[in-house]
């Protein structure tokens, strides 16, 4: 199950590398990160990859924050000294860490294939044995500067 969004929205969400993932405690103590990403079937979905971590990757904040309250943030966003340039995507949403073997099959596996031809530095790392976040969006804001 996805979002449905418009082609314009689709677009500037799949033509980015980058967004902060905002997500919050049991207490609700933010944290905010960027993430690496794919949008696919309106969902999307973000890698725990294999980048230097002082944690395991259950162990890591982002995930036990969503583990304990999924509701999340995400921004996309292009900045510019001209703010006449200035737009975002701000997609609210229900995150959840899924594993290789999570329901429905196949799932974890298509979004690795499309995280590893958008970012080629994980064609050489085990995503597709690493749990990974999946956020199914409740709301999408998109907002520009030029009208």
């Amino acid at each position: 199950m996805g979002f449905d969004l418009d082609e314009n929205t689709r677009e500037f969400i799949r033509g980015h590398r980058l967004a902060h993932l905002a997500t919050a405690d049991a207490d609700g103590r933010p944290t905010v990160l960027p993430i690496c990403y794919v949008l696919e079937g309106g969902c999307l979905y973000s890698p725990i990859d294999e980048k230097p971590k002082s944690l395991a990757a259950r162990d890591l904040k982002r995930v036990r924050n969503i583990e304990a309250n999924p509701h999340v943030s995400l921004v996309i966003d292009d900045y510019s000294e001209d703010w006449s340039e200035l737009a975002y995507v701000l997609v609210s949403g229900l995150a959840e860490v899924i594993e290789p073997t999570s329901q429905p099959a196949g799932e974890h596996a298509h979004a690795t294939t499309l995280l590893r031809e958008k970012y080629p530095q994980y064609r050489t790392m085990a995503i597709d044995r690493r749990p990974m976040i999946k956020i199914t969006p409740t709301r999408i804001k998109r907002w520009s500067a030029r009208p």
